[in-house]
């Protein structure tokens, strides 16, 4: 038998809750929770539950040798800003920040235009486009603890309409 890590003992058993509420949008059943702290209700006893989850992947464009430069280039550029910045507040450049910061994103941008192209390259044209991932739910349940369930029902059945 495997013991709890620290994430497990943090979030209750879910089995041991009653469902009060079922929404197909997750601002819906967010919205039902401010409701019920907003009447007071104990809702340190709910949670919101995504089912039937999914991933999605949305396309986002074609990548080519031009788009991977630039990405790199813009993520070089913001890595560079950000390590130029520590290095100016450590005091590691002399104390001249205006240089300092240039200087980081000088070299991150050349650091990241080359770090695009080759790994744009390595990648042998197996991905050619860009997306962005993430979870879907089909729908969304509001559960409370078997105690309050009732009590969060009843305050849901006059929650207002959007």
């Amino acid at each position: 038998m495997t013991q709890p890590g620290p994430r497990s003992a943090l979030i209750p058993d879910q089995s041991a809750r009653v469902n009060v509420a079922t929404y197909t949008d997750y601002l819906d059943a967010q919205r039902a929770v401010d409701y019920l702290s907003d009447q007071k209700f104990p809702v340190e006893r709910t949670a919101i539950i995504g089912e039937g989850l999914k991933t999605v992947e949305q396309v986002t464009g074609r990548l080519d040798w031009g788009r991977a430069a630039g990405l790199g280039f813009g993520q070089g550029l913001f890595i560079g800003l950000f390590v130029g910045l520590i290095f100016s507040f450590l005091g590691l450049t002399g104390g001249n920040l205006l240089f300092s910061i240039a200087y980081g994103m000088v070299l991150g941008a050349i650091f990241g235009l080359v770090w695009g192209v080759v790994g744009y390259a390595l990648s042998g044209g197996r991905r050619d486009f860009t997306s962005i991932g993430g979870m879907k739910a089909d729908r969304y349940a509001v559960v409370a603890d078997a105690e309050v369930a009732e009590q969060a029902r009843t305050l849901l059945a006059n929650l207002p309409a959007r």
